[in-house]
């Protein structure tokens, strides 16, 4: 049974962040032979991961002390995450690379809108709701969101190549006075057009990926955020910050950015001589 004040998702990529302190200094004192198989072992392993249809990889180099590296994991199924992270750990280079977070999560696009206006037409139809009627011709809409041409091409897109990133996960309040799941359906689903329109402003300055993780980890959504200038990060989450859904209702966790390379750049974060680059930015929006 669906609950009427319940907005509806489509749902795709399932994402794993994961981060890293990295023991730099224990790695100069490997042999550079060494290196160079340890090197091309990740290497190898993390094209596996990015160039496959139903895998991809992010790696990005942080700032500041809560990581020193982050791997951003899209898989097409759970067990993919699973079979990523194995593939990961068995690296030699996991001896040097040390786990510090973790954040499991699946893209969604929230559907506010949509959802109100399928209750509104199964309304105009006659539709007893729940009604096994109602739930058909329910699903049948929604299926038709997937077809909508801006909803397609989001939900499959790979990883953005954009040099910068930002992550972090939040909630929304749930507490004795003010509740974001106690206001009724149409208050939220207004509140969320308000806050979607500022993001539309920075439209083609920053790529936004929602994901849900109700269930999966601690919060209830994971937010990033990739641009082509670190500023706009500061711009954009400042002013949605002064939005009734975040103001009032949002709740934040740890903030992680920093600068993404790419995999045959693996080595050039390692030694450290320079920051590594981002190569392609070239890539499919989706498979």
């Amino acid at each position: 049974m669906r609950h009427p004040e319940v907005p509806e998702s489509l749902d795709s990529w399932w994402i794993l962040h994961r981060m890293f302190s990295f023991d730099r200094l224990a790695w100069d004192q490997v042999a550079q032979d060494e290196k160079t198989q340890i090197i091309e072992q990740a290497t190898a392993a993390f094209n596996e991961l990015k160039n496959a249809d139903d895998t991809d990889i992010g790696l990005a180099q942080m700032v500041g002390h809560k990581a020193d590296l982050m791997l951003t994991h899209y898989s097409k199924n759970y067990e993919g995450l699973a079979h990523a992270q194995t593939i990961v750990d068995r690296l030699a280079i996991s001896e040097f690379i040390t786990p510090q977070a973790s954040y499991v999560s699946i893209l969604e696009l929230g559907l506010y809108d949509a959802t109100g206006k399928i209750h509104a037409a199964l309304a105009e139809k006659g539709l007893k709701p729940h009604s096994e009627e109602w739930i058909k011709a329910f699903d049948e809409l929604l299926k038709e969101q997937e077809k909508v041409p801006h909803h397609a091409g989001r939900l499959w897109a790979r990883i953005p190549q954009r040099r910068y990133v930002c992550f972090y996960p939040m909630d929304k309040k749930r507490g004795e006075t003010v509740n974001w799941y106690t206001l009724p359906f149409a208050e939220r689903a207004r509140l969320m057009l308000e806050h979607g329109k500022i993001g539309r402003t920075y439209h083609g300055l920053v790529t936004q990926v929602i994901s849900g993780s109700i269930g999966y980890d601690n919060f209830e959504w994971g937010v990033d955020l990739y641009a082509d200038d670190p500023l706009v990060f500061k711009k954009l989450i400042y002013e949605m910050r002064f939005d009734e859904a975040s103001s009032k209702y949002g709740v934040f966790g740890d903030f992680y950015s920093g600068v993404q390379f790419s995999v045959d750049q693996f080595g050039t974060y390692l030694d450290g001589n320079k920051v590594a680059e981002l190569n392609s930015r070239l890539e499919p929006a989706m498979r």
